[in-house]
C-alpha cells in the first residue's frame, strides 16, 4: 500500500516536471510495463527485432525525452507508455517496410517463408495503425480504447480506470471501436485481440 502512496507522489511530480521523478517512477511499475510490452509482442511473429524488456526500454527512452508528462493517475500513466510502445513498433515496422523497398540500408534477400511473414506482420501493423489514426480523427477516445484494449491489453476495468469513464462507458465504446475497425479494415482486424 504504501508503494500505492509512492507512486501516487512521483506521478504529481512528474506533473509538475521534478528533475528524476521519471527515473524513480519506472522501477516501481517495470512490472506492468512489461506485462504492456508482452501484450504488444505476443501478437507479433516470434524473432522479432524487439522482446519485451527491449520493447519497455525504447519505450522508456521515448518518454524520457519529453520534459513533463500530463499525467493524471497510474492507469493514465500506463495508458501513455502503452502508447509510446506502440509507436516503437510502429517506427519499427515503417524501417523493415522501407528496407524491403530498397531504402537506404536495403538487403538483397532470398525470399523465405520466415522472412515474407514477418514482412506481412509489418504492413498489417501499419495498415491497423493507419485506421487507428482514422479512428482518432473520428474520435479521439475510441482510439484510446483500442490502445488500452488491444494494445496495451488493459482489462475492461483497467481501460475505464486509465480513460476515467465508468466500466459500462469503456465496453460499450470498445464495441463501436471494434466494429469501426472491422469495417475500415475490411477483414477481421483488432477485433481479434481482448473481449
Amino acid at each position: 500500500m504504501a508503494e500505492i502512496g509512492e507512486v501516487t507522489l512521483l506521478l504529481r511530480a512528474l506533473r509538475e516536471g521534478e528533475t528524476g521523478a521519471f527515473d524513480r517512477l519506472v522501477p516501481m511499475v517495470y512490472d506492468e510495463l512489461r506485462r504492456i510490452a508482452h501484450g504488444h509482442l505476443r501478437r507479433q511473429r516470434p524473432g522479432g527485432t524487439l522482446d519485451t524488456t527491449g520493447l519497455v526500454h525504447e519505450a522508456y527512452l521515448k518518454l524520457a525525452e519529453q520534459t513533463a508528462l500530463d499525467v493524471r493517475d497510474r492507469g493514465h500513466f500506463l495508458a501513455i507508455s502503452a502508447r509510446a510502445m506502440r509507436q516503437v513498433l510502429i517506427d519499427f515496422a515503417r524501417a523493415r517496410t522501407a528496407g524491403k523497398r530498397g531504402g537506404p540500408q536495403a538487403q538483397r534477400v532470398t525470399l523465405e517463408d520466415d522472412l515474407a511473414a514477418v514482412e506481412s506482420q509489418a504492413e498489417r501493423l501499419l495498415d491497423v495503425d493507419r485506421a487507428l489514426e482514422r479512428l482518432r480523427a473520428h474520435s479521439e477516445r475510441l482510439a484510446r480504447v483500442v490502445e488500452c484494449r488491444y494494445f496495451a491489453g488493459f482489462s475492461e476495468e483497467e481501460t475505464a480506470e486509465a480513460l476515467g469513464v465508468s466500466l459500462r462507458t469503456a465496453q460499450r465504446e470498445w464495441l463501436r471501436a471494434r466494429a469501426w475497425l472491422q469495417r475500415e479494415l475490411g477483414r477481421r482486424g483488432p477485433a481479434e485481440g481482448p473481449r
